[in-house]
């Protein structure tokens, strides 16, 4: 079947699932596109309305208007398209991070435990009005720990043996306990041997059970995850911190929820301040602050520029928490404290962006927020107000959002296939070691409704920290995520998109002649893909896109010239030329690419620790034994490859 076709049929049958609205609003919230913004705004004008928005970078306006109003200027043959239905909910969100979804259960523990002399604590959250009863506690330590001499749930004390439990312990908590979790408590462990040293979060083993099925795990934590954000090292910006290489003289815009001026956000490294404007999307004009209510935003330009050192064993290391830590950043307000924001507002913000561009040396646009394709991507005023970006020089980086791990799931404007679209791996706790790094099941999927591959990348996106405004609506809803008064966790393909707009300011620094499309071909093309022990890919490129941001081989082997080389972004603004991708539906049904199966391993990826994935190129023909030989209808020459990066790196290296 063409994909088309099957797109189509896909279509159609979710339209019959959809609500019937039976009552019409009396104003109507209405996008007019035809030739002009400014014949559109005069339509509306003549027949009594009001113009809301004014959108030239897609000969656009958004109008208020009465039914009547609205038939009498759709008589005019002026008006080429028309969205009469921009009151309904399906608006783009910001990508929300990746949460329980089960809200029959709402239990959270901290992300980190607190330790003391004698044992540690671990905060917990019951976010429900009704208490939950304790009904299992499942506990591993450390042997030199010795014995588990006490346990309690805030005031309450489990009951234990007198001598106390030599781990590990399953402690069931029979009825008829009164041990309940009601609001925020302190799960409290204590041993018979004092903490020598540092008692590292990974090294216990923790879960708790409740009435109603609600468990929570603690997660293994990083030794110091207040000071050392670590994803600057995993992805090789600190190392260029070291150079010198910081992102100045890059503007990134960031088009959210606002900023909260924190000063490690709003002054750059040296203490020079580094916000030259911010715009609020949703009035239409220039503000002082773009209060975040929301945190979203806040903790995403924390992601790309907080200027803040990292410190390691309390003590400054040369790098940074932020990744591109000196780039200028201008907040863009588009969505309020419930992440609501209007297409609208968002094609306005992007319009701000493109005519503030020179004046602002705005490089960099991120997007980390994704809504349910409606239109194909040329027909989708959001896709369209990005492309025009992208043809006026801007790079715009987009989370493909968290709605895998089904295909054809990330959302618009990741589904726009010029601009860099990006989806999560996670380090699993361990930023040294890659070989347990994995793509979780929630990073959204390709292909687009087009057929084109997307994400482009993958890049961190697992419990990224960052800073936030304490009571946000975030640091509200989530406590749990919570470090501290300003310090927040969160995961999610928004924070990987962070990532890669910050790594895009540091190698517009090295290389600021670089057009998008340069860009996006450096990146791509300098990708670590997963690759399993047999030499083929280990996840899909739906999945991976080209696989693991790597900036030093984007650096160093990157090329220019392929991005969106089959494409004519030109003709596709002028409505003249569309593109599709190369996305296919087999004879089985399946969505697949030509010569797919032959590429893509058949071993399920792993998640965590994998014996068979990894990561680039170079590690991959580095951990194989000398005598290796690919078989012979192998469809990648790895090897190859190998020795070809290794000779440009040589010669690099060279003296001169």
């Amino acid at each position: 079947m063409p994909f088309r076709l099957f797109l189509l049929a896909l279509l159609l049958g979710l339209a019959a699932l959809q609500p019937v609205h039976a009552e019409q609003p009396r104003l109507l919230q209405v996008m007019l596109q035809g030739e002009s913004a400014q014949e559109m705004a005069a339509l509306v004008q003549q027949q009594g309305g009001t113009v809301t928005h004014y959108l030239p970078i897609i000969r656009a306006v958004g109008a208020r208007l009465s039914r009547e109003q609205l038939d009498a200027i759709l008589a005019s043959e002026k008006v080429q398209r028309h969205i009469d239905d921009l009151a309904l909910e399906d608006q783009p969100l910001p990508v929300e991070p990746e949460v329980i979804k089960d809200k029959s259960c709402e239990v959270g523990g901290a992300v980190e435990i607190q330790t003391q002399t004698d044992g540690f604590s671990w905060m917990l959250f019951n976010k429900r009005d009704q208490p939950v009863r304790l009904e299992r506690v499942q506990l591993d330590w450390p042997k030199d720990l010795g014995r588990l001499q006490s346990l309690s749930l805030g005031v309450e004390q489990i009951t234990l043996p007198r001598d106390g439990i030599v781990g590990p312990a399953e402690i069931e908590i029979h009825k008829p306990s009164d041990i309940t979790l009601n609001g925020t408590q302190p799960l409290r462990a204590s041993f018979s041997r004092k903490v020598s040293g540092q008692l590292l979060q990974r090294d216990i083993s923790l879960q708790v059970s409740f009435s109603g099925g609600c468990d929570e795990k603690l997660i293994p934590g990083y030794p110091d995850n207040l000071t050392d954000f670590y994803y600057a090292g995993v992805v090789g910006a600190a190392n260029l911190h070291h150079q010198g290489v910081l992102g100045d003289g890059i503007t990134v815009a960031v088009l959210d929820s606002g900023l909260w001026e924190h000063p490690d956000l709003t002054h750059d490294t040296e203490g020079r301040p580094r916000i030259p404007a911010r715009y609020d999307a949703m009035a239409g004009k220039l503000v002082d602050v773009a209060f975040d209510e929301s945190g979203h935003g806040t903790h995403l330009t924390s992601t790309i520029a907080n200027s803040a050192q990292t410190l390691q064993a309390g003590q400054p290391s040369g790098d940074y928490r932020g990744i591109a830590p000196d780039a200028r950043i201008i907040p863009i307000k588009a969505f309020n404290v419930e992440g609501q924001g209007s297409m609208l507002d968002i094609v306005r913000g992007i319009q701000w962006v493109v005519d503030n561009r020179d004046r602002y040396s705005i490089r960099v646009l991120n997007l980390s927020f994704a809504a349910r394709p409606r239109w194909p991507y040329y027909m989708d005023p959001i896709d369209q107000a990005v492309m025009q970006a992208w043809a006026d020089g801007i790079v715009v980086v987009a989370a493909a959002g968290n709605e895998g791990p089904e295909p054809m799931t990330v959302g618009s404007p990741g589904n726009t296939p010029y601009i860099i679209t990006v989806g999560v791996v996670t380090d699993s706790w361990t930023p040294d070691d890659r070989s347990d790094d994995y793509i979780p099941d929630f990073s959204s999927r390709g292909p687009t409704p087009e057929a084109h591959i997307k994400p482009d990348l993958v890049a961190p996106g697992g419990h990224i920290t960052g800073i936030i405004r304490p009571d946000s609506g975030l640091t509200r809803e989530h406590p749990e995520y919570s470090l501290g008064n300003d310090t927040f966790v969160l995961t999610g393909s928004s924070q990987s998109a962070a990532v890669v707009s910050g790594l895009v300011a540091l190698l517009l620094q090295i290389e600021p002649d670089l057009t998008p499309d340069d860009v996006k071909c450096k990146l791509i093309t300098g990708a670590d893909p997963a690759i399993n022990r047999d030499g083929l890919l280990a996840y899909s490129p739906f999945v991976q896109g080209h696989g693991y941001v790597n900036i030093a081989r984007a650096i160093l082997l990157g090329e220019r010239g392929c991005g969106n080389q089959d494409m004519d972004i030109t003709s596709d603004i002028d409505d003249k030329k569309h593109f599709e991708g190369p996305a296919i539906v087999n004879k089985e049904g399946d969505i697949t690419l030509p010569g797919l199966a032959r590429m893509l391993s058949k071993e399920p990826p792993e998640k965590g620790t994998s014996h068979s994935r990894a990561w680039g190129v170079k590690t991959h023909i580095e951990r194989l034994p000398d005598t290796y030989q690919p078989p012979a209808d192998s469809p990648f020459d790895w090897a190859r490859l190998y020795r070809e990066e290794k000779s440009k790196v040589e010669a690099i290296s060279a003296p001169r």
